[in-house]
């Protein structure tokens, strides 16, 4: 149980530090540049207009209700939680320290540590069997949907982060057009998101993936195929959920 209490402590207190590091990052600005500002320096596509960005709002609300969720003395014992362990702590310093490197400008490795992040997150994910355990209402608010939510952004953002790198280290494509590079990627996101809305029901998971893709398409109305592409792919992801709730509607 002390161990348990260890944890929970360890846990609220990472997300107090990615919040106030996150919150600096954009305030100090760190290194005298916003995280947003750097961003916009990399002429790639697969990353979504500046109110996009908003989610984090949402995000760091959801790890908030988790973190206080996590550590109420009924929920310490919680054998569906337990698994959690360190994990969070880890995806929360692998959070501050990609925001250090991304300012400070050490690109390259700003990647595996956002791997860190996307793979903490798969395993909280997979252990807490979102999508195919069921869980109370206030755990599934405070534990499940925060979660899927920011698994879903980290998704987004790890692609982004991965073609950014590449086009400031002057990647060819191998020959590849950017725009087809831009296509492909865009597809992937869009089948991420209807694997997981057929295998989970995850209708945060895929709702955060449409709002990323709304977002490219309004980012890059400039380029017809692009903003097209988004578009109509953010609606083919959205079927399977609204086929799922079509059919209960009729059932019900």
């Amino acid at each position: 149980m002390y161990a348990r209490r260890l944890t929970s402590i360890i846990n609220v207190l990472a997300v107090i530090a990615t919040i106030a590091v996150n919150g600096l990052a954009n305030a100090l600005p760190i290194n005298g540049q916003t995280t947003g500002e750097i961003s916009d320096r990399f002429a790639v596509f697969f990353v979504p207009a500046g109110y996009v960005f908003s989610i984090w709002g949402l995000i760091y609300m959801g790890l908030i209700a988790f973190a206080i969720y996590q550590a109420l003395p009924a929920n310490r014992g919680s054998k569906r939680l337990a698994p959690i362990g360190l994990w969070f702590a880890l995806s929360c310093a692998a959070n501050i320290l990609w925001i250090v490197l991304w300012h400070y400008e050490a690109f390259v490795l700003t990647v595996p540590v956002m791997l860190v992040l996307l793979v903490s997150l798969i395993v909280i994910y997979q252990r807490l069997g979102i999508g195919r355990k069921s869980a109370p209402s206030p755990e599934r608010w405070c534990v499940d949907v925060p979660f899927s939510i920011y698994l879903g952004w980290i998704t987004v953002a790890t692609v982004a982060n991965i073609t950014s790198v590449l086009y400031y280290l002057g990647w060819g494509g191998w020959g590849i057009a950017p725009h087809t590079w831009a296509l492909i990627m865009l597809v992937i996101a869009a089948a991420l998101a209807v694997a997981m809305s057929v295998s989970r029901r995850d209708v945060s998971y895929v709702l955060v993936i449409i709002w990323a893709l709304v977002g490219i398409a309004v980012k890059h109305s400039a380029s017809p195929v692009i903003a097209v592409a988004s578009l109509v792919l953010s609606v083919a992801a959205l079927v399977p959920t609204g086929a799922r709730l079509l059919a209960r509607t009729k059932s019900a």
